[in-house]
Formats: structure tokens, sequence, C-alpha cells
């Protein structure tokens, strides 16, 4: 969420074939607003992302053998490729634990990590850091937004990577450049 600017819903909802490597990008399917749109790849990432891939690929293989190796796909893709949903490009590229009854269709498949347990998850890193400052999944996405700005990267350019419609909202981020103590570093800094 940090190095590409991802919404907490993004993020959980990532599939193996929304990463490109060769493009160094992140596809974002269906985001805010039902837009598709692509953001940075990481590439201090790109290791742990191919480690994940081949979890993900053993996962869906035990599913498979297991006979419930089939992901959700929207109706539209589902007819139109009725196989694409045992492949792995189209699983989740973070996997719930243990597979569950689809809500529509009752049909057992795994679905992704719930963003409960994600929330969850930060608080606990959070404690154990010892960080004393509210710590949200969004404070990733507006960090990364902060940090473009900072280095001098253009309003457009980060409305584009965030997905925003409208650039006022992307504006909103300006405000941290307005630094405390009158923008003066400190001699011991």
């Amino acid at each position: 969420m940090y190095g590409s600017g991802l919404r907490q819903a993004e993020c959980c909802s990532l599939r193996v074939k929304d990463i490109d490597f060769s493009m160094a990008e992140i596809i974002v399917r269906a985001g805010k607003g039902n837009k598709d749109r692509r953001t940075v790849l990481p590439l201090a990432l790109v290791d742990n992302l191919h480690a994940q891939i081949r979890l993900v690929s053993q996962l869906h293989a035990l599913d498979l053998a297991n006979g419930y190796g089939e992901v959700y796909l929207p109706e539209a893709l589902a007819r139109k490729y009725p196989a694409a949903a045992t492949e792995t490009k189209w699983q989740f590229l973070f996997p719930a634990k243990a597979p569950g009854a689809d809500p529509r269709s009752r049909v057992i498949r795994r679905h992704h990590v719930h963003p409960a347990w994600v929330r969850k998850s930060l608080r606990r890193a959070v404690l154990a850091s010892g960080i004393h400052k509210q710590v949200t999944c969004h404070t990733f996405r507006h960090s990364f937004a902060t940090r473009l700005l900072e280095n001098g990267y253009d309003l457009r350019t980060i409305q584009e990577l965030l997905g925003h419609a409208d650039i006022a909202t992307t504006e909103i981020y300006t405000h941290v450049l307005n630094k405390g103590g009158r923008g003066v570093r400190s001699p011991i800094d």
C-alpha cells in the first residue's frame, strides 16, 4: 500500500495477473468508482512478490486437488472465459487462509484476505513496533502521495497513480509541504 499507493480493498483484491513485472506496474481493476488504473510496482518488492506468487500457485494446486480450485470471476468474464476461474493467473495474490462458500453461488472457493484481517494485522504490527501515532491502511496511501510530492513529482502524475478523478483531491496532499518550524532545518540535523 505504501509502495504503490493502493487502497486497502485494492490491495486485498489483487490477482496474480495484475502484477506486471516487465513494465514494473500494478494494474488495479475495478478500483474506487469501478475504474481501472496502473500504478508503480516497487522494485524492492519484486523478489517478495515472486515468492508470494509461488505460494499462491502451490496453494492453488492443492485447492484443485481437493476439488475447489475455482476463484470468483465477475459474471461477464465467467461467461466469456469459462475455464479462467481455475487458472493460476486469476487467483488472488493474497488468498484467504481457507476456502469458503461463495455467498452468491454457494460454490466452495478461496477468496482474498478480508480487509478486517489486514487492519488487525497492521494494528498488531504498530503496537509491536512501539509507534505511538495513529496508523491506518490509508496512512500508507497518504505517505505514498506525500513522498512523491516531496521528491518533486507533479500533481498530475500522482493523481493518475492514486486514481483520483479530480485533481483537487490530489491537491489535499500539498499541505504537508508546508513544513513546521518555518521550513528551517536545525543545525543538529
